[in-house]
């Protein structure tokens, strides 16, 4: 039987790893990515001796890029050196306060404890309960397709459910700990990440809290890209081609099978189409209607993560306050939180995220300077104006000044804007959203989109818009877990 061919469009985490995997297992793999560099969201751009991670910033769950790269014999430190940070992040609050997650349990405890009377041991609890929760998902939950709720019947992984409290909102538990609301926002803040406020987030997510809390906050050397420089050495190393600037054009579907896919008006012929693009756009712009899973008004009907607006800065100088990663919730959290996903409107005070690597890569950023972004999240499919733009840059900036307590605005030397516009364009993303779909409770598992198409059965789907969900790890796992399908797919056929 000659090598069977897997077409993968989409070079992002999930595309890299469904393309280990698939060689791996000694098929002919081709990414198609559309960009003129690989990495999807997780593209570096160097600009004025600055080095900037475009999207993910965050390495939490260190255990699942040890499990990829042992799959395959390898180690991360085969690929890039992860770096602890201590703190792994802060807080800063209205009154201008931080207050700094400790990468050491007791500390934390400690910290908790000092603010509210009790609140340390019930913290120790809460992470033992969202430890077990961790364990159980990597075992029995996550790595599932999740084709339908059958793959869950069974009396151990029930039990085990229940016990996670899967039902309930995260916020109903934490609010049912701690009284004083820096700390409930500590400790809901992980969650953010699955792309809703955790009064919709199911009790299960403090998995989150585990990963930050616990595990601890990392950061590979050189950036996250060097993430996808090593799977993408990897993937080579293992047989995958990869073609950058090749934007797919079409789905080929002929007598119910996928034959190949169009780019730059021509053809690539292959047994298999793997799509790891936005799931909305390869179906509604690369597949004839007759084919596709979902129609326009199941995407319209579900609960996307927020978009973002980013600021890229680049600084002469160092900034004393921040630390690598800065939250600043110094405004009121529950209003941002009703303006993105209860009345979508830009909100008048947002809360922001600041990055600065450069407190802990000097490779980053020219001598004595500091590599800075910015996220802002907001709802999605709002008309941005330039006026809104230049406000809101001003509005965080004067925050951030405030807290530091200097002028920083003069001592900036570079500056590059990213919006929901630059992530349609690039990514294809859904109504520009930055996260894929919310981990809301009838949005999570066999809930999700499925990573087969229904039609045509040699057309399958991962990313963070199917399972497991959005974040780095969980598009790692989904490219395992489609690998293992299409595996599948070719011993019942063959």
């Amino acid at each position: 039987m000659s090598q069977k061919k897997i077409v993968i469009i989409g070079s992002g985490f999930s595309g890299l790893s469904s393309a280990c995997y698939l060689a791996h297992q000694g098929y002919s793999v081709t990414v198609l990515e559309k960009n003129s560099q690989v990495g999807g969201r997780a593209r570096l751009f160097e600009a004025e001796g600055f080095k900037y991670d475009m999207g993910p910033s965050w390495y939490w769950m260190p255990d699942v890029f040890e499990r990829f790269f042992n799959d395959f014999g390898k180690k991360v430190e085969d690929f890039y050196t992860l770096e602890k940070l201590s703190p792994g992040f802060q807080v800063i609050f209205p009154d201008r306060s931080s207050f700094p997650i400790s990468n050491q349990p007791e500390e934390l405890e400690t910290s908790f404890e000092n603010i509210e009377k009790g609140s340390g041991l019930k913290l120790r609890d809460f992470l033992k309960n969202a430890e077990y929760k961790y364990h159980i998902s990597m075992t029995d939950l996550v790595y599932k397709p999740c084709h339908s709720l059958l793959e869950f019947i069974r009396w151990d992984i029930i039990k085990q459910v229940f016990k996670t409290n899967l039902f309930s909102p995260l916020s109903y538990e934490v609010r049912g700990l701690f009284r004083h609301e820096k700390l409930r926002q500590i400790v809901e803040f992980p969650v953010i990440f699955l792309g809703a406020m955790a009064d919709k987030i199911p009790a299960l997510y403090s998995i989150m809290n585990y990963a930050a809390m616990k595990q601890g906050t990392f950061y590979p050397m050189g950036g996250m890209a060097k993430i996808v420089e090593g799977m993408t050495q990897l993937a080579t190393s293992l047989g995958v081609e990869i073609i950058t600037d090749a934007n797919a054009e079409q789905i080929i579907v002929e007598k119910g099978l996928a034959i190949g896919v169009k780019i730059n008006g021509g053809q690539i012929d292959c047994d298999i189409v793997l799509s790891s693009a936005d799931y909305h756009h390869t179906e509604a712009k690369l597949l004839e209607k007759k084919y596709r899973n979902y129609t326009e008004k199941y995407w319209a009907s579900r609960v996307f993560a927020p978009s973002s607006i980013l600021f890229y800065l680049g600084f002469n100088k160092k900034i004393d306050k921040l630390i690598h990663h800065n939250l600043f919730f110094d405004t009121d959290y529950e209003a941002h939180g009703a303006d993105i996903y209860q009345n979508p409107q830009w909100t008048k005070e947002p809360l922001f995220y600041v990055c600065c690597p450069s407190k802990t890569d000097e490779t980053v950023a020219p001598e004595g300077c500091e590599n800075v972004f910015i996220l802002i999240p907001h709802a999605i499919q709002l008309e941005k104006s330039e006026e809104q733009l230049d406000s809101y840059y001003e509005n965080v900036m004067n925050r951030i000044e405030l807290y530091c307590g200097e002028d920083l605005r003069s001592s900036l030397i570079y500056k590059k804007e990213y919006t929901a516009k630059n992530f349609i364009e690039d990514y294809n993303s859904y109504k520009g959203n930055a996260y894929g779909l919310a981990n809301t409770l009838l949005q999570t598992a066999f809930l999700k989109p499925k990573i087969k198409n229904k039609k045509v059965p040699n057309l399958f789907y991962t990313g963070q818009l199917t399972v497991p969900g959005p974040g780095v790890p969980p598009a790692i796992i989904s490219g395992k877990i489609v690998a293992k399908e299409i595996r599948s797919y070719f011993q019942s056929k063959y």
